[in-house]
């Protein structure tokens, strides 16, 4: 894509999400939302594009992937100041590869126990800042699907318990989900933003949280703009900015 391309789809965006944002309800209206750039397949220059269009948060939903862009020489001069988010599903094994990423930011996707724990215990070998604690976010399967990342709503309490209680190396930020794809908006709000919502509710009211600090991650290209009037805090989008993926 030519670079004016992604940065009119950026404003676009940025557009719709402004316009998304004063629809909120009341009780939303404490944040601004935050879109992170999906990469997924596009080359380091569309990153480098995206961020010369003033664009901070990426995306990427591979470790391999993240890694190879994340350390690519034109991205770590031109980029100085991005902030990588992980959206996709990790595994045990990848947990180090992916913590030595630079300008890591968030990982959104912990979605047990385990890859909390392995992701608390070796966070220390990893960080600059003795101080710094690891952000990430819960993912959650609302939509019960088998194919798909996460742990089941009503483990949810349970398991945030478990990183605020025994994982001192991560910083709790909120609750992430994917939803089923190309949902028929026509159809009413889509429940798994609705799930979600509900889910951060009781989340809160169980561990005796402050509903405002506790984020959601939800929304994608097509439906970013529902999520964010449903009290989304960072919305996902990919093909709107960039494009069609190109083939692998």
């Amino acid at each position: 894509m030519k670079m004016v391309d992604i940065a009119s789809n950026l404003q676009v965006i940025r557009d719709k999400i402004a316009a998304a944002s004063v629809k909120r309800a009341a009780e939303y209206k404490h944040f601004e939302p935050c879109l992170v750039a999906v990469g997924k397949i596009h080359p380091a220059e569309s990153i480098i594009r995206a961020y010369e269009a003033g664009q901070k948060h990426f995306g990427e939903n591979y470790v391999n992937e993240l890694e190879e862009k994340a350390n690519n020489p034109e991205i770590l001069e031109q980029c100085k100041e991005i902030h990588w988010h992980f959206i996709g599903h990790l595994q045990q094994n990848k947990v180090n590869k992916l913590l030595k990423i630079p300008n890591l930011y968030m990982v959104e996707t912990v979605d047990s126990e385990k890859i909390a724990t392995a992701l608390n215990n070796s966070w220390p070998k990893f960080r600059g800042d003795v101080d710094t604690k690891l952000k990430i976010m819960v993912q959650v399967n609302t939509s019960r699907e088998e194919a798909k990342s996460g742990c089941e709503l009503e483990n949810t309490s349970t398991m945030v318990k478990y990183i605020l209680d025994q994982c001192p190396n991560l910083e709790f930020k909120g609750l992430m989900t994917i939803g089923e794809y190309g949902y028929d908006m026509s159809r009413g709000p889509n429940p798994d933003f609705v799930k979600l919502k509900e889910c951060k509710e009781k989340v809160c009211n169980k561990l005796d949280l402050d509903v405002k600090e506790v984020e959601l991650s939800m929304g994608m290209s097509t439906d970013f703009e529902h999520a964010i009037e449903l009290g989304s805090s960072y919305v996902r989008v990919g093909t709107a900015i960039f494009g069609e993926r190109p083939k692998k």
